[in-house]
């Protein structure tokens, strides 16, 4: 089954179509909705619809930074039931957590992870499709959502450090550094914000302590569990390591609170093993951090968690065909002036 979204993540696009001088309806028979649905926030539509939708919303009206327009709409209620237990979280990091963890419940293309490292926040948007899409307009939407559930726990003058997006810059970013402030960044590595840890620790002045345990008890009778498997754990534990230098089977094991020999045996019943999950995330991660110029190829090897350059240039060999500095050049000569990096 293709993953599904509550017809609350569109909160606010009628408006805002009208205000473009745009047709809705119209729109969304193109893609297979009604404006019909989206009278109840709880009822689920096709993902890959929605993302189409804003797409070709976005071109119907000329505006860029329409998904960016869309997260303006964004309340805590669009969340569904979720929400109610996000605001009775005692600290940011707790909803924020809560909110990683029970995404599946509110958008099932949705993949956000929260990292920490050297007193820094980082939380990185992924939008899983099942299948090829454009999904710029989503994916700022996503972006700015989080921000909005940011800005709401903390103050009204809050800003991350950084917003970062993998597209290119749009030929207006004013609506961007309207929402996000003047740190936005495009052609980077990644979707998502960055922001100092500490911010995670602010006490969040929405909670009810009477409140919190009968929110809790409540979700609990309602929560589903995410199809997550042990592979999917695994993935997302060797990204977090492979920075520090300690991405082993046994360190992923002791994260996971169980023995290296549970790992496998998980592993092989997906037909994976360690070893082919590590290659399989440097290579994604060595496509996107090569094709970054800014990033210099020792650095690289560093985030990859290589020994040194030398070992990283060898395993790159091996697996792209030619050594990272002639794939960049490469790559560069491919794309020509303009081109979105990896769309050429």
């Amino acid at each position: 089954m293709k993953p599904l979204v509550r017809t609350a993540a569109l909160s606010g696009y009628v408006e805002l179509c009208r205000s473009l001088g745009i047709d809705p309806q119209t729109l969304m028979k193109r893609v297979g909705l009604d404006t019909a649905a989206l009278a109840v926030q709880d009822r689920w539509i096709s993902g890959a619809a929605a993302v189409r939708l804003l797409e070709l919303s976005a071109a119907d009206s000329g505006r860029e930074d329409f998904g960016v327009r869309m997260a303006r709409f964004r309340r805590f209620s669009n969340l569904g039931p979720v929400s109610l237990v996000v605001r009775e979280e005692p600290d940011v990091r707790s909803a924020v957590g809560l909110l990683i963890r029970h995404q599946h419940m509110y958008n099932e293309i949705l993949h956000a992870r929260l990292s920490e490292a050297d007193g820094l926040a980082t939380l990185k948007v992924d939008l899983r499709l099942g299948e090829p899409a454009r999904t710029r307009q989503a994916t700022e939407l996503a972006v700015g959502a989080f921000h909005r559930i940011l800005h709401g726990f903390l103050s009204p003058q809050w800003q991350p450090l950084s917003v970062w997006f993998r597209h290119p810059t749009p030929a207006d970013t004013t609506a961007h550094r309207q929402l996000f402030g003047p740190k936005v960044e495009f052609g980077r590595e990644f979707d998502g914000l960055v922001f100092f840890a500490d911010d995670l620790d602010a006490p969040n002045a929405m909670a009810d302590p009477q409140l919190r345990a009968y929110a809790r008890q409540y979700f609990e009778t309602i929560a589903v569990p995410a199809d997550t498997t042990v592979a999917d754990r695994v993935r997302e534990l060797i990204e977090v390591l492979l920075p520090s230098g300690r991405c082993s089977i046994e360190q992923v094991a002791r994260s996971l609170g169980v023995d290296r020999r549970t790992v496998h045996r998980h592993l092989a019943a997906s037909d994976e093993t360690f070893s082919s999950l590590l290659n399989a995330t440097r290579m994604e991660l060595a496509e996107q951090f090569v094709a970054n110029p800014r990033r210099s190829l020792t650095e690289i090897a560093e985030l990859l968690g290589f020994s040194s350059l030398s070992a990283f240039s060898r395993w790159f060999s091996e697996r792209f065909g030619c050594s990272p500095r002639a794939w960049r050049a490469g790559r560069g000569e491919r794309q020509g002036p303009g081109q979105e990096p990896g769309r050429g």
